[in-house]
């Protein structure tokens, strides 16, 4: 299990019927991001058994208040907590200095540091990586500056075949054979081919988050073969023409970006409120891609 996701909130612009603003939890394999901060996020963390002291890594996609609002709580929260550790927070131009005005307004020192990590709209960067993935993001087309997110897994190593493998081997062989290459001794003779006493690695896997956009036909070229996919799904299509007017997507729309990409599962999100019943959302997709699903609150999708 490489990639979980668990969804906080799923509702666009306003809390309605029980469905709360934009916020998700991601973990892939031992890091952590809580993407999209909307009102009432932390609220969502505790119903969900979800530790504070995990929120390492905060993602915000653009600045409309249903995907932010939450955000200011949430890092008073933790300073209330007595937080230490520094918190990374991503998000556009703009939100440093919201936040420092918050804070600077209610005259709050918080005990932990926050390193601001600003992407720039209208491009494609990578804005995070460590030894086994990244974060890369890529422009949307929305009525502000507003960014997707691809997290990957990075290329994963070869497996020990402990069955060929009867040896004791120093760190260094191990890492070698795990690398690709044979595994020697001091005298350079070769103890074990790689070839024979390794397992290919197992795949990396890929989570794309769409926020808030109109229609990108082209978007598809970014997300090839991503495993999860999320797209907002505001309307139905037949509120396609209202769709583009408010820069949002239709369900079919979303269906038809996942379609493209050959991704593996897609995920319905950012519900109008008067949508009250989701299901003509799900049917809508499926007709055009099958393996989609809801975005329902509580629900962890795993990879």
């Amino acid at each position: 299990m490489s990639i979980e996701l668990k969804i906080l909130g799923s509702n666009s612009a306003a809390f309605a019927h029980n469905r709360h603003h934009t916020a998700q939890f991601l973990r892939v394999q031992n890091t952590y991001f809580l993407i999209d901060c909307g009102e009432g996020t932390q609220l969502l963390l505790k119903k969900n058994n979800i530790k504070f002291s995990k929120v390492n890594n905060i993602v915000i996609s653009h600045l409309h208040g249903d995907h932010y609002y939450g955000l200011i709580g949430l890092l008073s929260t933790l300073h209330l907590y007595g937080r230490k550790s520094t918190l990374r927070l991503f998000g556009p131009p703009g939100l440093a200095e919201i936040i420092s005005l918050q804070l600077k307004y209610s005259t709050t020192s918080l005990s932990y540091n926050i390193d601001f990590i600003e992407w720039q709209p209208g491009k494609s960067e990578e804005i995070y990586e460590d030894r086994f993935i990244t974060v890369t993001t890529f422009p949307l087309d929305h009525r502000i500056p507003c960014s997707g997110f691809i997290f990957r897994e990075k290329k994963k190593r070869r497996r020990i075949n402990k069955r060929v493998v009867n040896k004791q081997l120093t760190p260094l062989q191990v890492n070698a054979l795990k690398d690709g290459e044979d595994a020697v001794d001091r005298d350079g003779n070769v103890l074990y081919k790689w070839e024979e006493a390794t397992y290919p690695p197992q795949p990396s896997h890929a989570y794309a988050f769409c926020s808030d956009t109109r229609y990108i036909p082209q978007l598809h070229e970014r997300l090839t073969d991503v495993n999860l996919m999320y797209h907002e799904a505001t309307f139905s299509e037949d509120m396609r023409e209202r769709a583009g007017l408010t820069y949002h997507s239709t369900a079919k729309q979303a269906a038809e970006v996942a379609k493209a990409a050959n991704a593996k599962k897609l995920i319905l999100g950012h519900f109008s409120t008067r949508f009250k019943d989701l299901t003509p959302l799900l049917e809508e997709a499926k007709a055009v891609f099958e393996n989609t699903e809801l975005a329902v609150e509580g629900t962890t999708f795993v990879t």
